[in-house]
């Protein structure tokens, strides 16, 4: 969404600047967080999606848009959780743009008090805090309310990353549940590739095998369906990343600039949807952010150790100065392990090297076959993975087929301390005839 603005204000210059920012909500959660951007700098942009069922305004979805969304009937729903959280990396010298996606269930300190919980819920949970205050403090109109409890929760999502990785977050985006939907409406579709067809009750995600393009509710069960998918939310996290590139890919390829109509439905997307800090100067970035507008980033899933359960939920577990040590590899420009050796990168457009080794541990085992454009967009990232395939008793792992574990539980062989990519890029049990060759064009990754 993020990427969509940038180049939506890229095509119309000032013009466009104005206008999106005329409208859209911005937000001070940054103020205290030593987010202090300099010119020349690399800067790092957090991408937050709200799966709550309400809008920027707290007000819930209507009856009609939650239907079309299959997300349930209830705005309670979901809470205020950030169910997407990428750390976008722009260098200054204009090289290939890094997104960290970290999975939501990763269980962390989270700051300010919260302790110990999923860090999706950092949000969630000071929110609920700030407006308790506030109440006691004899506050008790809702608008005001929900303001004061939503900077606070941007304002502990983004330091529990920044506290996490040891970064500093220089700007972010915040984007509420219907934002996915409303993207891929004003885009006329989004065309993503599945290497297996799937059919999930839960998130509505009935789809082929191959190249499709989905429209608003298809996208949204693409990027929400976690159910009956080997590695659960690891896949669900790669179905984002996905999501993102080939929505970008189609900004860059499709002519979309040259369709008046489709940009005016993408500012109003961002007024409806979108909320950024109130020192993203959009128009500058666009000037330094040439990776991010032609559609050059790596996308990377942040390692975990295994799985848990904590107050009867699933959560990942991780060792902090693992994720820490992996992302200030990554952020630098070096590979994912110890050795900091990069793979060579891809010649153009987006790349999602544990998605590409998924496909190659795939063909190896006689599965789904790696797309036809695998060996010139991802298969080059892949080698960054080479560990990534794990163990057989990995491939029956219950949490993996969304059922918990007991308490602490650690799955040691479905982790390499130095490897980004074991966890993350699991393959699945092999059919026991191979399955047709899924091919895909440039710029639009192939995913389980």
């Amino acid at each position: 969404m993020a990427s969509a603005l940038v180049l939506a204000a890229a095509a119309g210059g000032w013009y466009l600047h104005s206008s999106v920012f005329g409208g859209l909500a911005s937000s001070h959660a940054l103020a205290g967080l030593n987010s202090q951007p300099h010119a020349g700098a690399d800067l790092n942009i957090l991408l937050m999606g709200l799966d709550s069922r309400r809008d920027n305004q707290g007000n819930d979805l209507p009856p009609a848009v939650l239907a079309q969304l299959h997300a349930g009937s209830s705005s309670d729903v979901g809470g205020y959780n950030t169910n997407t959280l990428i750390l976008l990396h722009v260098p200054a010298d204009g090289s290939r743009a890094v997104a960290l996606s970290i999975p939501r269930d990763d269980f962390v300190d989270l700051p300010e008090g919260l302790g110990q919980h999923k860090i999706k819920e950092a949000y969630g949970r000071a929110k609920a805090n700030a407006q308790a205050v506030a109440q006691a403090d004899g506050t008790s109109d809702r608008a005001t309310l929900e303001r004061l409890g939503r900077e606070a929760g941007r304002h502990a999502a983004i330091d529990a990353v920044q506290r996490l990785l040891g970064v500093t977050v220089d700007h972010f985006a915040e984007v509420n549940l219907a934002g996915f939907y409303d993207l891929a409406d004003a885009l006329g579709g989004v065309p993503v590739c599945l290497r297996e067809p799937v059919n999930d009750r839960y998130s509505g995600a009935h789809f082929p095998a191959g190249v499709q393009t989905l429209d608003g509710a298809q996208s949204l069960a693409f990027v929400r369906q976690r159910h009956g998918l080997a590695n659960g939310d690891l896949d669900r996290t790669h179905r984002q990343q996905a999501f993102l590139a080939s929505a970008v890919n189609k900004l860059k390829r499709a002519g979309v600039f040259g369709d008046m109509s489709r940009i005016g439905a993408l500012l109003d997307v961002a007024r409806r949807d979108v909320v950024v800090d109130s020192g993203f100067d959009l128009l500058s970035f666009i000037h330094r952010a040439g990776a991010v507008t032609s559609g050059d980033v790596t996308f990377y899933t942040l390692p975990i150790t295994g799985y848990a359960t904590e107050d009867g939920e699933s959560v990942n577990l991780i060792d902090p100065a693992q994720v820490r040590a992996v992302a200030q590899r990554l952020l630098s420009g070096q590979g994912p392990d110890a050795s900091g050796t990069a793979a060579p990168p891809p010649p153009g457009g987006p790349a999602i090297p544990q998605a590409a080794a998924e496909t190659a541990a795939g063909v190896a085992a006689g599965g789904p076959a790696a797309p036809a454009t695998a060996s010139a967009t991802e298969a080059p990232a892949a080698t960054a993975a080479a560990s990534a395939t794990p163990s057989a008793s990995a491939l029956h792992d219950p949490v993996r087929r969304g059922k918990a574990v007991p308490k602490n539980a650690v799955r040691a062989d479905t982790a390499s301390p130095a490897s980004v990519s074991a966890i993350a890029a699991p393959a699945t049990t092999a059919p026991t005839t191979a399955a047709p060759v899924v091919t895909a064009p440039p710029g639009i990754p192939c995913v389980n």
